[in-house]
């Protein structure tokens, strides 16, 4: 916002600090009139924030959880997305839309989504995942940046990790990272998963096996060149994503490489993902829906035993 005085922050209580903190002193620094409280509709921000776009600002609009972008996917998805094929290349639409979703935090069935497959379907959208600070700054500063949407899905449980941030760096849409190397299995995860594939990594290391996991950062578009190298060197793959294992990115992932490396796996693709139910309520049923480390253990076994 300093670099950019088109860049302009819209949501509800936004001026506060949202939900997490994430917008916290913004208006003492660059005032109300850049940092814009609003009602609650999630379809009129975000329309205002289209809008917005296409008359030359960059607006970062935030949907306070996930779950409520079903209440804005007609200006983001046709809108939005479509507003620089359909007038052949002649609009472009800077606008970001920061977003959070994930379990984990007793926060109930409509606040603890998992939903970027959905975005990611969507042709005109980029969809990133960060997963740590240093990413989650980058990631949003190349947004801001862009000339077309971007949707910046953050994980609510890492709102609370440490971490080193450069001062101005950029992370790229669309680039992968490899966040450990190995040569026995691939593990592909997002988000919060990352932390958790790294765990499994190390506690899988003392069982000799050489985990390499990597972070896709951007769901769409989708670094395909960066897995499909990994998996022709391991030879054995698994994704793994806290949303539903049905229908999601992982879903995409495996596919990718059926389709372009399937003479190189040694064995079955794995997911890990959610079960196919309601985030539950429940603290105990909660805690048994969450997917992590003990299950990425367990399918790097179980490819292994193939």
């Amino acid at each position: 916002m300093r670099r950019d005085e088109g860049v302009v922050v819209i949501g509800e209580d936004v001026a506060e600090g949202g939900p997490y903190g994430a917008t916290r002193d913004l208006v003492v620094e660059f005032g109300d009139r850049r940092v814009i409280d609003t009602p609650i509709s999630e379809a009129a921000v975000t329309g205002v924030a289209v809008g917005a776009a296409l008359s030359g600002w960059r607006p970062v609009v935030e949907i306070m959880f996930i779950d409520f972008i079903t209440l804005a996917l007609d200006q983001l998805v046709n809108h939005a997305a479509k507003a620089r094929y359909m007038s052949g290349g002649q609009l472009r639409v800077p606008l970001v839309l920061r977003t959070q979703g994930g379990a984990g935090v007793r926060s109930g069935a409509q606040h603890s989504q998992s939903l970027e497959a959905w975005l990611a379907h969507v042709p005109g959208l980029a969809v990133v995942m960060p997963a740590t600070p240093a990413d989650a700054a980058g990631l949003l500063r190349a947004a801001i940046r862009a000339d077309d949407p971007v949707v910046v899905v953050e994980n609510k449980a890492l709102y609370y990790e440490k971490g080193e941030v450069a001062d101005g760096a950029l992370v790229p849409i669309g680039a992968a990272v490899t966040r450990r190397d190995g040569r026995d299995v691939t593990v592909v995860a997002t988000s919060r998963l990352v932390g958790e594939a790294l765990a499994a990594a190390d506690e899988l290391a003392a069982e000799g096996v050489s985990v390499e996991v990597i972070d896709p950062r951007t769901i769409n578009p989708l670094d395909r060149e960066t897995i499909l190298r990994s998996v022709s060197r391991t030879t054995r793959l698994v994704v793994a994503h806290e949303a539903a294992t049905i229908g999601g990115f992982g879903a995409e992932v495996a596919a990718v490489v059926a389709e372009e490396a399937i003479d190189r796996l040694a064995a079955p693709i794995v997911r890990v993902g959610a079960p196919f139910t309601p985030v539950p309520a429940s603290p105990v049923l909660e805690d048994a829906y969450l997917v992590g480390r003990r299950e990425i253990a367990d399918a790097v076994r179980r490819v292994l035993r193939w």
